[in-house]
């Protein structure tokens, strides 16, 4: 047997339980991995606790948890080439992560990719979801040397990688996030701004000539005030506001990233140019409470669920 949290009923954090499942095994074209950490993204408890987001995405009751992990491959299907048997490994598969062994197609869907040497399974089970996303939220305004750019959502999962990976790029990096963040934000080289009423002129006061971009990684006030500030749409991003952000400003999410970025930003990360925050690690045991911090949108990097 093996384990894997299941949810049968939608809701909050409590209709999550672990269970023992039997235990799968890779078919053709498949591999199996021992999965060691689960990173959360808001989107696994959007999943279960919203049907008409788990019916988009093709998730039907009862339901695995959890999209990003790490582990090793332990099992590899017949005509896989480009895996075997040990290798340490990141990736995505959506909605059933959260459990000691999944079954990865790499050739589909899913989302697989060798761990790079000096990243831990913590670390790399953070990376997938958030990564590509900010990559495509960057890449939708074409980020360049000399841009100014508006980060909203600066302090959350993505937001990490999004002004870690502008200011890469060479922009000069204003975020948005509550008080209580700008000194973490401080240690990637972003200037912090408070969001809220009044986030236009607070952000006129830091950048008199203006910003030349924005991407909102919450919901629309950052890309409302980009607008404002007089942000060609075209320059606008947003990954949270739903198929018709404001304005016609560009929608986009990880989907939308280039194949080879997550390769790239795992790269960086285990040459240290990009950082990868924790923080909270939880036993698998504790899933509902490590989604209950998830859900609170207040941690300062990213939550990881080890088994």
């Amino acid at each position: 047997m093996s384990r894997a949290v299941i949810y049968e009923t939608f809701g909050g954090p409590e209709v999550l339980d672990l269970r023992e499942v039997p235990e799968p095994h890779a078919g053709p074209g498949q591999v199996r991995v021992r999965v060691a950490a689960v990173g959360l993204n808001p989107m696994d408890w959007i999943f279960s606790s919203m049907p008409q987001m788990a019916q988009q995405f093709g998730i039907t009751l009862p339901a695995g948890f959890g999209t990003d992990f790490a582990g090793t491959v332990d099992e590899v299907g017949e005509g896989v080439s480009g895996f075997a048997v040990g290798d340490r490994v990141l990736g995505a598969a959506t909605g059933r992560a959260a459990a000691d062994h999944i079954v990865v197609n790499p050739a589909g869907p899913d989302a697989l990719l060798r761990t790079p040497d000096g990243i831990g399974d913590e670390v790399a089970g953070a990376i997938t979801i958030a990564a590509t996303t900010a990559s495509a939220a960057l890449a939708a305004i074409g980020v360049k040397a000399g841009d100014e750019v508006l980060i909203g959502g600066a302090a959350g999962g993505v937001g990490v990688f999004a002004v870690q990976l502008a200011k890469l790029a060479g922009a000069r990096v204003i975020g948005t996030a509550s008080e209580g963040t700008f000194d973490f934000l401080r240690r990637f080289g972003v200037e912090p701004v408070a969001y809220g009423p009044g986030l236009a002129d607070r952000v006129r006061a830091l950048a008199p000539n203006g910003v030349t971009a924005a991407t909102d990684l919450y919901g629309t006030e950052t890309a409302e005030t980009a607008l404002e500030l007089g942000v060609s749409p075209e320059r606008i991003s947003t990954i949270a506001a739903g198929p018709n952000p404001p304005g016609a400003v560009r929608a986009t999410g990880g989907a939308d990233a280039r194949p080879e970025e997550l390769e790239r930003i795992a790269d960086l990360v285990a040459a240290g140019s990009i950082t990868v925050p924790i923080a909270a690690t939880f036993p698998v045991e504790e899933i509902r409470e490590a989604v209950k911090l998830q859900a609170d949108r207040h941690v300062h990097g990213k939550i990881v669920v080890v088994l």
